[in-house]
């Protein structure tokens, strides 16, 4: 094990050699071997099958249901402007899904390429339809910010140790299918892909500025988390915050946000 990880940072300097790009919102640079789009056609084969599952209930025809369709085409809409202004929309052709999924479970997700599932369970929380902006705004803006994509880059940057010098234009379409497979658990639960707290706290950023450019006041984002923290105190945790840095830091840095997300806020 201690020989695996002296290579480690060699490999990982070589691979952003050849691979590193920049996220749309937060500006952090990331490793970028995996072709997006390829992860984003498994995304949408992997969510259709999610739909299809027994387990899995879609919410149609109710005031709910339309809210998360709503919320969900507002922050498209506003995300899609916000990147065409800045050049750079034709890097993200996302496919936009908005589902509401009948679950106790206090949990909601995007996948790569836009789409999004919303369980019931965390509509008790978010209350209304800023916080549900919250929430959603927070899921995108992981996929927006290339994430995955990320996870699965230093994933098989590992995998292919050396061979990822001045390789990764020839990195496989199955490669890239078996990294995303393994990291969504392709055939158990999905969405389920636990970001680094360095990455929920971007997704945090990222997520306030995408709500207030779909016209949400960035000041309900504290007020959802405030209320996340209160119903999650003395329980078992979520699995939607599982890998979450603790209440107290995500708080404080929202409201140390909200100044610069409201330059972006349009009523």
């Amino acid at each position: 094990m201690k020989k695996l990880f002296k290579y480690v940072p060699i490999v990982l300097a070589s691979a952003v050699l050849v691979g590193c790009a920049t996220s749309a919102i937060t500006g952090r640079r990331y490793l970028r071997l995996v072709d997006s789009e390829t992860i984003n056609q498994q995304a949408a084969v992997a969510y259709k099958e999610f739909l299809g599952t027994n387990s899995s209930k879609v919410v149609t025809g109710t005031s709910q249901a339309t809210m998360v369709k709503n919320v969900g085409n507002k922050i498209a809409l506003a995300t899609q402007k916000f990147l065409t202004e800045r050049g750079i929309a034709d890097k993200y052709n996302f496919n936009w899904e908005f589902n509401l999924v009948e679950s106790p479970d206090v949990n909601a997700w995007c996948m790569p390429g836009g789409k999004v599932a919303v369980y019931t369970g965390i509509l008790p929380i978010t209350a209304n339809e800023a916080g549900l902006a919250t929430v959603m705004g927070h899921e995108i803006a992981h996929a927006i910010e290339e994430h995955s994509v990320a996870q699965a880059s230093n994933q098989m940057a590992l995998q292919l140790g050396g061979a990822v010098v001045g390789g990764a234009a020839q990195i496989s379409r199955n490669k890239s299918i078996g990294v995303f497979n393994s990291l969504y658990g392709i055939g158990g639960n999905l969405g389920m892909l636990k970001f680094s707290r360095n990455d929920e706290l971007a997704a945090d950023k990222a997520g306030i500025i995408i709500m207030a450019l779909a016209g949400y006041d960035p000041n309900e984002a504290v007020n959802f988390w405030s209320r996340m923290a209160n119903a999650k105190s003395g329980q078992s945790q979520p699995e939607f915050l599982s890998t979450h840095p603790s209440d107290a830091r995500r708080i404080s840095q929202l409201e140390s946000l909200v100044p610069e997300a409201m330059k972006y806020y349009k009523k």
